[in-house]
């Protein structure tokens, strides 16, 4: 049976990285294999960060940076990168005393998907200002309707994470 991690936890983004790279893309983007990656991410390691076998494991910062690149190059979002993100984010949350109300977050997110359908609609209407092709202004309206989007979907997972 797996061992369940924190989804805020950079545990969680290499065992997202195990499941999104091979053991061969592993070891030719960090030079160490899967198995040195399954140890780094064992959520059962003690208060000092040693294993089971008393080793103290943690992945280097420029390896967790090129583990997510590879994810990039294969169209994955980064999976580190997303695990420091919901740990910074979860960290500024608890400083607020709101309770989250997950049902309302989705309600939002939905308006939000839909303002993101009507953006790129607009934006590819051969009627547009770019016409066939799409001006840097209608790219950064896209980009910035899919951050809003994703700055949600990080707020749902900060707030199921919270939830015991």
């Amino acid at each position: 049976m797996s061992k369940l991690r924190k989804i805020a936890s950079i545990e969680r983004g290499i065992e997202e990285i195990l499941q999104a790279l091979s053991d061969q893309e592993i070891q030719e983007t960090i030079g160490k294999g899967s198995s040195y990656l399954r140890k780094c991410s064992d959520p059962g390691r003690n208060s000092e960060g040693k294993d089971s076998d008393g080793v103290k494991r943690n992945i280097d910062h420029i390896e967790s940076v090129k583990l997510d690149k590879k994810c990039v190059q294969k169209g994955i979002s980064p999976p580190l990168l997303n695990a420091h993100q919901l740990i910074i984010e979860q960290e500024k949350s608890g400083r607020q005393s709101d309770v989250v109300d997950v049902n309302k977050m989705l309600i939002k997110f939905s308006i939000l998907e839909g303002e993101l359908n009507k953006v790129v609609i607009e934006v590819t209407d051969p009627a547009s200002p770019g016409g066939e092709n799409i001006t840097r202004l209608e790219k950064k309206k896209v980009f910035e309707a899919i951050k809003r989007i994703e700055d949600k979907i990080l707020k749902i997972k900060l707030a199921m994470d919270k939830k015991k």
